[in-house]
């Protein structure tokens, strides 16, 4: 019993958390160079920087890639941007602030989430089911510069306090204040996330909570709903038509949506049993599909095919786009967790169960280690900044052949335009950035873009990674 006993910290979540939490701060410092989503990560980066540098109004983020402009735009609700800035404002400026934040909630709502099932499921279906969403795509996603992990924790964080209203705990004012809190700041920080709170329908539609609890519960949450409505159907939209930055990807219609999920189904299954609890943890999902049906768990079902159809309505909105970012997955990781995490516990071989729950761990960590470097081939932008220093100033306005992706813009410092080789060969497309002060193009020779020379511009400096050169004025185009 005394030897049992050395060994329980292996059954107690918090230990995980900490082990996972001290994993992911390998490279924690990195620059957002990472393979995966380096250009999300950088957008979110340069909208810190700019509270720190240029205004910090939280409500007019700015971002660098139409340098022509003031880069002011309609996004998400840059609460994640904006606590990086508040550190930079004591220690200054580091990319990698924004990482730490991230992981340091996310591993918070890693534990609300044990939590939340504990109440209502058994221990060990409770740990089996945090620990499997810690290995999912939630371990390399809750250490990047990005707002998904981050949302979907305040998310979780707003459902076990909903709960603990609905279910009758003493300290209800409590619970209901800080339900709508995290639910507004989740859905603020990425409206996607949201689409979790259908799991309410569950106590909505019980017989068994009581009416004045119920009524209050969603008048709270519709004012909750009222920033949030006003931030993506009035806010964005006017910041992204007043100051002509159209950044923000608002979805598409349902019926193309639909269209091109459809289109392209193997794409879509892939996301599922690859990329969102890889193999084993997928099969595990299913296994709990299987024991919930043949055990009859009615409110198991109830909450799969709920969240399941809510979760459509993100995919089919965003169409092609989900199919190609896979964080899109990141909203439904914890509801296959949970399934996966049900299914092992209904193991009745303990040996058996605690095998593939570290074989799915094995797996996770195995899959997503390779996030964690940085490819050789891109180092050289970490010192593009102050390389670009003996050249231009941080005022000059450039154009980068990074065909779209903003990343080498952020490590720039500086404002521009990215775009593709084609369009930069355009003699009268050049001409017209000229005029409105674009004086330098930067082209990348094999990391974000690929070599092209343009000789009727003047070559400033040329080596292994990029050449620069300056716009020289066509007055045949006059």
């Amino acid at each position: 019993m005394t030897e049992l006993k050395k060994f329980s910290f292996l059954h107690d979540i918090r230990f995980w958390i900490l082990i996972f939490f001290i994993i992911r701060m390998a490279g924690i410092t990195n620059p957002p160079l990472e393979v995966a989503h380096n250009w999300r990560q950088s957008t979110v980066a340069m909208v810190a920087r700019n509270f720190y540098e240029v205004d910090n109004n939280i409500l007019y983020p700015r971002i660098d890639i139409w340098g022509e402009t003031t880069g002011i735009t309609g996004m998400e609700f840059p609460l994640l941007n904006y606590m990086h800035y508040a550190v930079a404002e004591v220690f200054g400026y580091q990319h990698w602030y924004g990482r730490l934040i991230n992981l340091i909630i996310s591993s918070i709502g890693i534990f609300f989430f044990y939590r939340l099932i504990r109440k209502y499921f058994s221990e060990r279906t409770a740990f089996s089911s945090a620990l499997i969403l810690l290995v999912s795509i939630w371990l390399s996603y809750s250490r990047k510069i990005m707002p998904d992990t981050f949302s979907m924790s305040l998310i979780i964080m707003s459902i076990y306090y909903g709960s603990n209203y609905l279910d009758g705990n003493q300290k209800r004012v409590m619970n209901l204040i800080l339900f709508v809190v995290f639910f507004a700041l989740g859905a603020l920080t990425k409206i996607t996330s949201a689409y979790l709170m259908i799991v309410f329908a569950l106590w909505i539609f019980s017989p068994k909570t009581d009416f004045h609890k119920k009524a209050t519960f969603i008048a709270v949450g519709l004012l909750g709903l009222l920033p949030v409505s006003a931030l993506y159907f009035y806010w964005v939209p006017y910041l992204m038509e007043t100051y002509g930055v159209k950044h923000f990807f608002m979805g598409k219609d349902f019926l193309t949506g639909i269209s091109e999920v459809f289109g392209d189904f193997p794409r879509f299954l892939n996301l599922f049993y690859e990329w969102t609890l890889k193999f084993v943890g997928f099969a595990l999902f299913l296994l709990g599909i299987w024991y919930a049906i043949r055990q009859k768990q009615r409110a198991v079902l109830w909450l799969l095919f709920l969240t399941f159809l809510a979760f459509m309505v993100v995919a089919f909105r965003a169409g092609e786009t989900f199919l190609h970012h896979v964080y899109y997955m990141i909203p439904f990781a914890p509801v296959m967790a949970f399934i996966a995490g049900f299914g092992l516990s209904k193991i009745p071989n303990r040996t058996l169960a605690t095998v593939l729950l570290a074989a799915v761990a094995v797996e996770g960590v195995a899959n997503q280690w390779g996030d964690y470097r940085i490819k050789e081939e891109s180092r050289f932008l970490i010192n593009i900044e102050t390389d670009l220093d003996q050249w231009i100033s941080r005022d000059d306005l450039i154009i980068i052949n990074s065909n779209y992706i903003p990343t080498p813009m952020y490590f720039t410092h500086r404002k521009g335009r990215v775009m593709d080789n084609q369009r930069i060969r355009g003699r009268r497309e050049m001409q017209n950035f000229y005029d409105m002060g674009y004086r330098y193009i930067l082209i990348l020779k094999h990391s974000f873009g690929s070599d092209m020379e343009l000789p009727r511009f003047e070559l400033i400096t040329d080596n292994e990674d990029y050449r620069l050169y300056r716009i020289i004025n066509d007055k045949t185009l006059e």
